[in-house]
This record gives C-alpha cells, sequence and structure tokens, in this order.
C-alpha cells in the first residue's frame, strides 16, 4: 500500500458512485425489460466521475485521469439534453464545467512536476502506464460512441456497443489494477456483471420485438 488509507477509501467512494449508478439503471431496466438510460445515472456519473479525478491525482496515476477526462463532458451533455439542468443553480453548472479545467491548470503550472510525478512514475512503469491508459481509453470510449448515438437521435440513449466496449474495458482495467495492486480499480470494476447484463436485456428485448 502506496498511499494513506483515506486516499484509498476516497478511490473506493468514486468507484461506489459508479458502481450504484449501474444498479439503479439495471434495476429500472429489468422492470421495464428494456434498456434505460435514466437521468439519476448521469448525475452519479459526473459525481463519481469528479471524486475519482481528485483520486486519480492522489494516486499520481495519469490513466484515470485520462479516462475519466474522455467522458466528463458527454456526462453534463446527457444530463443537459434531459432537461435536469433546469433544476440546478447555473454557478454550480459553471463549477462543474469547470473542474477539469482546474485540473489541467494545475498540471501546466509546473509540467515538470507532473511528467515526473505521473508520466515517469517509478511505481508505474511506461509499459503499464500505456496498458493502464488503453483500459481506461477502452472503457471511456463506449461514452464518446453513447454521445455520437445519441445525438444522431437527439435523446439520452445507452446502445448496445456502449455495453460492449464498457465490459471489455472493465476487463483491462482489472488486469492493470492487479497488476498495480490497486484494489480500488479491481472492486469498481463489479459493474461489469451489470453491462453483460445489459447486454442480454438489449438481445432479449430486440428478439420479443421482433417477434
Amino acid at each position: 500500500m502506496d498511499s494513506p488509507v483515506w486516499v484509498y477509501l476516497l478511490g473506493l467512494c468514486g468507484m461506489g458512485i459508479y458502481g450504484t449508478r449501474i444498479v439503479v439503471q439495471w434495476y429500472m431496466s429489468e422492470k421495464s425489460q428494456r434498456v434505460e438510460s435514466p437521468g439519476i445515472y448521469w448525475v452519479m456519473s459526473s459525481i463519481g466521475a469528479i471524486v475519482l479525478y481528485i483520486y486519480g491525482w492522489l494516486r499520481k496515476d495519469f490513466s484515470i485521469i485520462f479516462g475519466e477526462s474522455l467522458s466528463y463532458y458527454i456526462y453534463m451533455w446527457n444530463i443537459g439534453i434531459m432537461g435536469l439542468y433546469k433544476r440546478v443553480p447555473r454557478f454550480v453548472i459553471v463549477l462543474q464545467a469547470l473542474f477539469p479545467v482546474a485540473i489541467l491548470a494545475l498540471i501546466s503550472k509546473d509540467f515538470a512536476s507532473f511528467s515526473a510525478n505521473f508520466l515517469h512514475n517509478e511505481a508505474v512503469p511506461p509499459k503499464l502506464l500505456w496498458f493502464g491508459i488503453a483500459g481506461q481509453f477502452t472503457y471511456e470510449v463506449r461514452s464518446v460512441y453513447q454521445l455520437v448515438y445519441s445525438m444522431r437521435r437527439r435523446q439520452s440513449i445507452l446502445p448496445l456497443g456502449h455495453w460492449i466496449l464498457a465490459v471489455a474495458g472493465s476487463f483491462m482495467i482489472i488486469a492493470y489494477g492487479l497488476i498495480r495492486h490497486d484494489w480500488v480499480l479491481v472492486l469498481g470494476q463489479f459493474a461489469v456483471f451489470f453491462s453483460i447484463r445489459n447486454i442480454m436485456i438489449y438481445f432479449r428485448y430486440k428478439k420479443r420485438k421482433n417477434t
């Protein structure tokens, strides 16, 4: 264990928020017998991303920061298109939007230190770092796919490709977490079972629709 206990607890909190969102999404999908995209899923995604941004920073793990950066504003887009921001004070939305910018400002303020701690971290060899980044990319690019798919239909949808990429990325992140002895990342991927279940619900719904 190369970080204080409270840092791992913070990471578990972020993963817990992520895990809870998909449990809620899965429950609603089972209930309606089709894959649902509830607003609470995106709100919790946004909160979880902020917590994991901080966790990645404290762990000096660029793969985590990179992964969260890919999907952060996509979560905001889904919240916006569902009209949920109408209930939120504008200053909260502004602060939320500026959060990743603040992280980038911290990086640019002392890039040499960032490079030494994140990109040349002895605890994360280059090959392992790139594997971790590849896992995060595979997992988080599902959000890019979801965004393009939803924008074409002008509504928030969680399509099949989203879940397939989630499953593939989850297994890569689990492998990365095991190698790094980061049990927060490993335990956080328990949601892979719900991603698999969503794939099953999708095909069951499609089969029922075509009969």
